[in-house]
């Protein structure tokens, strides 16, 4: 069998790991270093390592893992948002147009308007279920599919299509679904970036983020920035990152069984309202998800109507944790408008660990049950 024939939980096993010697680890521990001894004759060209910002043996690894998870060439950085921002900047000049989502990650967005206009570039936005403008004149598309936090699934195909068509480049933020999830560049995209602090390797204890491409075009100005910009993560994050992604297809398939629990468990609920999951097939999405994405994501979003419902249903549950970010192992709840996002005050994400299905469902059940004696008891005095 060739390693594309493998399925999703061995191919995450054996993720970029070198050939196996006698007397060797697994997986290499990190390598920690900043300079590197140099050939004294050669210099530089006696060997792949020479500084630690360019050359790092321990996040050559990790690259090459995520690139085969993803199907292209990787290039891994400090973060979701240095990965993104670098596309961005990289490729993006002045009198460029970049169209981006209206309802993607809030900080791209501030990015755009704090940063690309002042620089020159025309920023324009559409939501990721469309409708979308003519792509004509676009130097960039960026969607992310699905959204976050809002879930809404992106037709990738049709619309690198589009993009293509008109002469611009389409690049997806794949951070919700993981590459087990979609592969972007499968479907048509250029690019794709992606927080790997999330899903990706699941253990909240790392900030880290990704680009990748098949084309060299692309990638080769992602990889100057990324060296000069110095937003490269250190040998010990990316160590722990590639150690983390042997679990991932355990650790999705967990996360999605109680996302679609949970979901299931809500959906009636009078006290629930803005339900959003794309695997339930009443959702907005899924048509699009159940066609494209090869796994649905652990994550799904609510109202509960104000903050204060919000933090008395954290509280009252057991085994839901207020933190944001999302993908680890601990089931989460993130109420977005606490971070400036424009989401409504009530509006949660919550992000599914990987606790058991049954005890996860009821202790949710349980907490909004909770809340809404509260606010019962609460309205019959008032």
């Amino acid at each position: 069998m060739t390693e594309q024939e493998f399925q999703d939980g061995t191919r995450c096993v054996r993720a970029g790991l070198p050939e196996p010697a006698p007397g060797d680890p697994f997986l290499p521990g990190p390598v920690l270093a900043a300079p590197y001894h140099l050939d004294p004759w050669q210099g530089p060209a006696g060997s792949p390592n020479g500084y630690g910002r360019p050359d790092n043996p321990t996040r050559r690894l990790l690259e090459a893992a995520i690139g085969e998870l993803e199907g292209g060439d990787c290039r891994v950085f400090a973060s979701g948002q240095a990965a993104i921002t670098g596309v961005l900047l990289a490729l993006l000049r002045p009198g460029d147009t970049v169209l981006l989502p209206a309802d993607g990650y809030f900080p791209v967005r501030a990015f755009a308007a704090d940063t690309l206009q002042t620089l020159g570039v025309r920023v324009r936005y559409a939501p990721t279920a469309g409708p979308y403008p003519s792509f004509e004149g676009v130097r960039l598309v960026l969607l992310e599919s699905p959204a976050n936090p809002g879930l809404d699934v992106a037709d990738v195909p049709a619309l690198a299509e589009r993009a293509h068509a008109a002469g611009a480049l389409l690049a997806v933020d794949n951070t919700t679904a993981t590459p087990l999830g979609q592969r972007p560049l499968d479907l048509g995209a250029d690019l794709v970036v992606a927080s790997g602090t999330k899903a990706l390797t699941g253990h909240s204890d790392l900030l880290l983020g990704y680009a990748a491409s098949r084309q060299e075009r692309l990638l080769d100005p992602v990889t100057a920035w990324r060296t000069t910009s110095g937003a490269v993560p250190g040998a010990f994050d990316a160590w722990l990152a590639h150690r983390s992604l042997a679990t991932l297809d355990l650790r999705l398939a967990r996360q999605s069984a109680n996302a679609e629990a949970l979901a299931g468990a809500l959906a009636d609920r009078a006290d629930v309202a803005g339900l959003r999951w794309p695997g339930l097939p009443t959702d907005p999405a899924y048509p699009v998800a159940a066609r494209l994405l090869h796994r649905m994501p652990g994550v799904l979003s609510f109202d509960l109507g104000d903050a204060d419902r919000v933090a008395r249903f954290i509280e009252a549950a057991r085994l839901v944790a207020a933190a944001t970010s999302f993908g680890g192992l601990h089931t989460t709840a993130d109420r977005r408008a606490q971070w400036g996002d424009d989401t409504a005050p009530g509006f949660v994400r919550l992000s599914c660990g990987v606790e058991d299905t049954v005890d996860l469902v009821a202790d949710v059940t349980a907490a909004l049950d909770r809340v809404a004696d509260v606010t019962a008891a609460r309205d019959a005095t008032c």
